[in-house]
């Protein structure tokens, strides 16, 4: 039977170079004070044995962990991950933070927190005391937790805060949610449409008023009053029902909605459907998210899409680069963009609504 070949190792490194361990770490990690002979040295060592850097090498200096932590929700991940309905907020905050990471020679890694949890400093301790991250990644609602944000502010380890203009520690970047709202708005406003029901998210997310701005704002700009075409639900197809159900029974129903979720926004589509409206003929739907299954619909949702990967790999930049460079004092805005898809259309004629 063949022999499996040996890991090459840092040790391998340092002894084909004739240096110690640490030498080696701080050539891997390009540290200031190596000689040019030193490094050219260790790094024909290197590439001689074919050695790849793990982390545990990267990290023998002392200055750097070279791993980026993301914290999300545990109870909606974990009801996502189940549900197997294409929601994909992971994959994208996965794909863009991993892919920035590899770039900077850094890793990604997520754990599943439980932000109502009366334990959540305890279960944050652990996590950052076994991975010791260089930077830390919040999601909503973990973003704007007290208690999350304070704990990280005292370890002193740099973290963002996706979803959260709010002042306070912490680099905060939002993914436009005001414009992102004013854009879907405006399409439909494009299109005819004057009575506009929007669907907000929950108020713990800071987020979900800040859409119901930009609507309103859209609708103030256009003359049109929207006094009674706000509910909210939780982001999930549920709720997303009950919520429609209020805009569609109106005695003045709108001819358009936008809803805070692609759930809310399926929801809207089955409720519209059982009530015998014909979308895009009878009602135009807007969805924000732009998961995977929004394009399988019929007719395919319009929907805004969030650009969750560009913000992931947005927050790994700023948290590598606030090492050398203070972070930004205000708030960073990544901007999402309208997919305009089957489900919205024309405003139906009066005698139809």
């Amino acid at each position: 039977m063949a022999r499996r070949r040996q890991a090459v190792t840092i040790k391998h490194v340092a002894a084909d170079a004739g240096v110690s361990l640490q030498t080696v770490s701080r050539v891997i990690n390009n540290e200031p004070n190596v000689r040019p002979a030193m490094k050219e040295k260790v790094r024909a060592s290197i590439d001689r044995l074919s050695y790849v850097p793990s982390i545990a090498a990267q990290r023998m200096s002392g200055s750097r962990s070279y791993l980026i932590l993301a914290i999300n929700d545990r109870d909606r991940t974990i009801a996502d991950w189940t549900a197997r309905e294409g929601r994909d907020w992971v994959d994208q905050m996965l794909l863009g933070g991993m892919l920035t990471c590899a770039e900077r020679g850094y890793r990604m890694l997520i754990e599943l927190v439980d932000t109502h949890s009366d334990h959540v400093e305890r279960e944050l301790s652990g996590a950052i005391a076994a991975l010791q991250p260089d930077g830390v990644i919040l999601t909503p609602p973990h973003s704007e937790n007290p208690l999350i944000t304070s704990f990280l502010a005292k370890t002193g380890i740099p973290f963002a805060r996706i979803g959260s203009r709010q002042g306070g520690p912490g680099i905060a970047i939002t993914m436009g949610d005001t414009p992102n709202a004013r854009l879907a708005t405006q399409h439909l406003l494009d299109h005819g449409h004057e009575r506009i029901g929007f669907v907000a998210g929950p108020e713990e997310f800071s987020l979900s008023n800040r859409r119901i701005d930009g609507w309103k704002w859209a609708m103030d700009q256009a003359g049109h009053s929207h006094d009674d075409l706000c509910t909210r639900g939780d982001f999930g197809f549920e709720s997303g029902k009950l919520a429609a159900r209020k805009l569609l029974t109106l005695r003045d129903r709108p001819t358009a909605i936008i809803c805070s979720s692609d759930q809310m926004t399926l929801a809207a589509l089955e409720l519209a459907r059982e009530m015998g409206l014909e979308v895009p003929r009878d009602l135009s739907l807007v969805s924000f998210d732009n998961s995977p299954i929004v394009r399988f619909t019929d007719p395919a949702l319009t929907a805004v899409d969030q650009p969750i990967a560009a913000t992931a790999s947005r927050a790994v930049e700023l948290l590598i680069d606030s090492r050398n460079c203070p972070p930004p004092g205000e708030p960073v805005t990544v901007v999402g963009e309208l997919v305009v898809r089957g489900s919205t259309g024309p405003a139906p004629p009066h005698g139809r609504r």
